[in-house]
């Protein structure tokens, strides 16, 4: 019988720790109303996973502790001796996951939300300091004082739960700020210098510096001696969609509405929040298919990006496969969604917000199903280069811009960069769309190379548990926020390393090149110490108050 009653306050236990988690996951999606059926279905979505693993951790504990324990414990159905331990342990825990993802996602809240945080996690930790007052008190002095220490617990109990959810506040949606829409006709097209920009996901200059100083990579080689080059912080989470979303705003989540790649919903909610716990292993709930998932479109933005702000001004546009592009606005130029290459061929291609302009569509079937690339490793990104260059050849544009994505696939599988590896192969090949690049520019033209983030290799914990869920074996990641970069070359470049910068600096750095006046709610600054003198010298750096949100 007294095991059974260990298992009753391990059930307890188990469930205080899965309420704690679903305050984690207000206090990350403050838009969510604290009085909502969706905060009870997240609890009960976390308590059945987390809640049923917390407790069977801590029934085994208790049963490991009265095996090599000489002294039998036979507590209560509800021991306070016991909670009080079991409660201090969950609330430390608690507590150490609200300061980790605080500080970890420093980008994604704005001052207010962050000091409510902050002031949530210092509760909880305090909470944390007098459970364990009690539990080490009850351990002390035996059952005596249990009355009191019964109703103790129960005030730090409540406590531990009640504050950080009134440090939260009531939550609420967030007001979508009003996206600026330009009436009549479109300024006349304007002429001057051409920016062309290879994005990639996943390129690492600590990968490229030493391939380079041994006589690879020539065209990497060429922008790092005559071009400028720079570390870029990326932000956290580190997925294609709010880095590529704050790289194309020049502002960080917290003001272009970008917060994950996706929004989640609990079993049964259709109330959906945009970030998930990070440090718990949370997107094993969706893997395993507890918690369901919807990638982010562009209705997700709240703040103009750069191919809309450019439009203003008369300069076009050709992006192909940026992320957040779906469903696709009219631009002066052409857009090609990242979602392009899934529906071709299927009857989700008759989408017509798969393309701007409609009339690209035609190109895009030829160029997409005549000779398609032998190798699989750079199948897709090649077919979305080819699609730049055959929509340019019908649309000019003062802006162009392809993403390429399997480097991030290939660093995922191979970050050691072995001999002839995908990683190796596929670094040759984005050498060689840079020197196609170098070739094409024109006397007073821009090239820029910029990756988002960079990868890194995976923790042995990372790769023991993606075995255990019988996951892809990966040993490259990005989930720890490694630099990105920026490389530069053209004639207006000034050579050389420069101080590390930020992914929102490219935005406001382009605007400037091309002497389009920067918005001083962008969170990104021009880096105007990548061109030359004499550039600088003629074109001071204009601003705006905004370019419309």
């Amino acid at each position: 019988m007294r095991f059974l009653r260990l298992l009753t306050n391990s059930l307890l236990a188990g469930a205080l720790g899965a309420a704690y988690l679903t305050i984690l996951v207000l206090q990350l999606n403050p838009q969510v109303r604290l009085v909502s059926s969706t905060v009870w279905r997240w609890y009960v979505t976390l308590g059945a996973f987390y809640g049923i693993h917390l407790s069977l951790l801590f029934y085994a504990t208790m049963l490991v502790r009265e095996l090599v324990s000489v002294r039998v414990f036979s507590p209560g159905w509800i021991s306070v001796r016991l909670l009080a331990w079991l409660s201090a342990v969950a609330a430390a825990v608690a507590a150490t996951l609200m300061w980790l993802n605080l500080t970890g996602f420093p980008t994604l809240f704005d001052d207010v939300d962050t000091r409510r945080f902050s002031y949530g996690a210092i509760a909880t930790t305090a909470s944390a300091l007098v459970l364990l007052l009690i539990a080490v008190a009850h351990y002390s002095f035996g059952r005596r004082g249990s009355r009191v220490g019964a109703a103790l617990l129960v005030i730090a109990i409540t406590g531990s739960l009640a504050l950080p959810l009134a440090a939260r506040g009531g939550g609420g949606n967030r007001s979508l700020g009003a996206r600026r829409v330009t009436l009549g006709e479109r300024p006349a097209p304007r002429t001057g210098p051409h920016v062309t920009l290879l994005l990639l996901d996943g390129g690492s200059l600590e990968y490229v510096w030493p391939r380079v100083a041994g006589g690879g990579l020539p065209n990497f080689g060429r922008m790092l001696d005559r071009g400028a080059s720079m570390d870029l912080a990326t932000i956290r989470p580190t997925q294609p969609g709010p880095v590529w979303a704050a790289i194309a705003t020049g502002m960080y989540p917290d003001k272009n509405g970008v917060r994950s790649a996706a929004t989640y919903f609990a079993s049964g909610d259709a109330s959906p929040v945009d970030l998930l716990p990070d440090h718990c292993f949370s997107h094993t709930l969706v893997r395993l298919g507890i918690v369901t998932n919807e990638p982010t479109t562009s209705a997700a933005l709240r703040a103009r990006p750069l191919w809309a702000i450019l439009d203003d001004y008369g300069i076009g546009s050709g992006i192909v496969r940026w992320p957040l592009t779906y469903p696709a606005e009219p631009v002066s130029g052409f857009l090609v969604t990242d979602r392009f290459d899934r529906f071709i061929g299927s009857m989700l291609e008759f989408d017509s917000r798969i393309v701007s302009p409609p009339d690209a569509l035609p190109i895009l079937r030829v160029t997409f199903e005549s000779n398609p690339p032998a190798d699989p490793l750079t199948r897709t990104d090649e077919l979305y280069g080819r699609a730049l260059r055959d929509l340019g050849a019908v649309h000019p544009v003062g802006v162009a811009a392809v993403r390429y994505q399997g480097l991030d696939a290939a660093g995922h599988q191979d970050v050691a960069g072995e001999p002839f590896g995908a990683l190796d192969r596929y670094y040759a090949y984005i050498d060689a769309q840079i020197g196609g690049a170098i070739e094409h520019l024109g006397p007073g033209d821009l090239l820029l190379v910029v990756s988002g983030f960079g990868m890194e290799p995976v923790t042995p914990l990372k790769r023991l548990a993606a075995r255990v869920l019988r996951d892809p074996d990966v040993s490259g990641t990005h989930e720890h926020a490694p630099d990105g970069f920026l490389l530069a070359y053209g004639r207006d470049v000034a050579p050389g390393r420069k101080q590390r910068g930020s992914i929102v600096d490219v935005t406001p750095t382009i605007l400037y090149f091309l002497g389009v006046p920067i918005g001083r709610d962008m969170d990104g600054f021009a880096r105007a110490d990548v061109f030359a003198t004499p550039f600088t010298a003629e074109r001071p750096i204009a601003y705006i108050p905004s370019h419309g949100r």
